[in-house]
């Protein structure tokens, strides 16, 4: 059984999972689990690639445009559905690859000119604002009182943790403020692209999210001339670099289009909490007993979560987004 599915904001309204004949509670918790692994496995592996090649946009690159040959590969062999390109994918897909190198971009200026711990805060206030986009662009209602709580008991605990680090020091602020914006707009775009672009199979977001990219990440790693340190173990943790951005790619899909965009910014940061407390815990002189308790208060917080349901005349209306959601929750067409 999985530890997971116990979890109240995995829940989701009952008319639609009702319909939902490949995914249910169980399956929902299935892929936020996985995608939790996922990216904390990543998040160490990229760390470990950098340190040997130092070539940051290259490896991107490389993790990028493996995946796409192999979506694409599998697709010609009749192993996988992919659908064939059209303007119907190029269109919302380049603004979904846009956003994608926007908001790197802006996560690394506002690492720049401000430290971790301010962007610690920020990310962890993103919740707030996406409950409110979620309620004006993708039909779900506000969150409830629990939820509502819970939100600022993560904004608080982060905060808390941030300002017991001697380092804290809030600077930067037009980078940050930047990366705020683009995160929002990266969030509540890929979720309305999951909602309302159908496709086949998930493989085809897979394809195309990594397959557009490609293109700008050969203009910046030949602009900041990097030049890869090669070794036995450099290339060896660029494969699995590789093999993982493959899987990160598409378990981070399948969870955007099972929960919401406030929920999905929430797990996301419960997998930052997670990285920062294990790294407490093992390492000495990390953090204080006070900011390992503002950590356990943002877990507790992001457990509680209720994720807002659907609004009524949504669930109603075949037209919106929820019914295209339910579609590419099968994985198939059904037109």
């Amino acid at each position: 059984p999985i530890s997971f599915i116990s979890l109240p904001w995995l829940s989701l309204p009952e008319p639609v999972l009702g319909k939902m004949k490949t995914v249910g509670t169980t399956g929902i918790a299935f892929w936020i689990s996985v995608y939790m692994l996922c990216s904390s496995m990543l998040l160490l592996v990229n760390k470990l690639a950098i340190y040997f090649l130092k070539v940051p946009s290259f490896i991107l690159f490389c993790q990028l445009a493996a995946s796409a040959v192999f979506v694409k590969g599998a697709a010609i062999g009749g192993f996988i559905a992919v659908d064939d390109m059209s303007w119907n994918h190029l269109k919302p897909f380049s603004i979904v690859a846009g956003a994608f190198l926007a908001t790197i971009f802006a996560n690394m200026k506002t690492l720049q000119y401000a430290n971790v711990e301010t962007f610690i805060v920020f990310r962890a206030c993103t919740p707030l604002a996406l409950c409110v986009l979620d309620y004006i662009f993708l039909g779900r209602q506000l969150p409830n009182g629990r939820s509502i709580v819970c939100l600022l008991a993560l904004a608080l605990g982060a905060y808390g943790y941030v300002i017991n680090d001697k380092t804290f020091e809030v600077r930067g602020y037009m980078w940050v403020g930047i990366w705020f914006v683009v995160f929002l707009f990266d969030m509540i775009f890929l979720k309305h692209a999951t909602n309302t672009v159908k496709v086949k199979s998930n493989w085809t977001r897979v394809f195309y999210s990594n397959f557009l990219p490609c293109f700008p990440l050969v203009a910046m790693g030949l602009y900041s001339q990097e030049k890869p340190e090669w070794s036995t173990k450099g290339i060896s943790i660029l494969l699995l670099s590789c093999i993982m951005g493959l899987m990160m790619s598409y378990v981070s899909w399948m969870a955007r289009s099972l929960i919401s965009a406030t929920a999905f910014s929430i797990v996301g940061n419960v997998c930052k909490f997670i990285t920062i407390f294990v790294n407490c815990l093992i390492w000495d002189n990390h953090a204080s007993a006070r900011s390992i308790a503002c950590l356990s208060v943002c877990l507790v917080a992001a457990f509680f979560y209720q994720q807002a349901p659907l609004r009524e005349e949504v669930l109603q209306s075949p037209k919106k987004d929820v019914e295209l959601a339910k579609t590419n929750l099968s994985g198939k067409n059904k037109e």
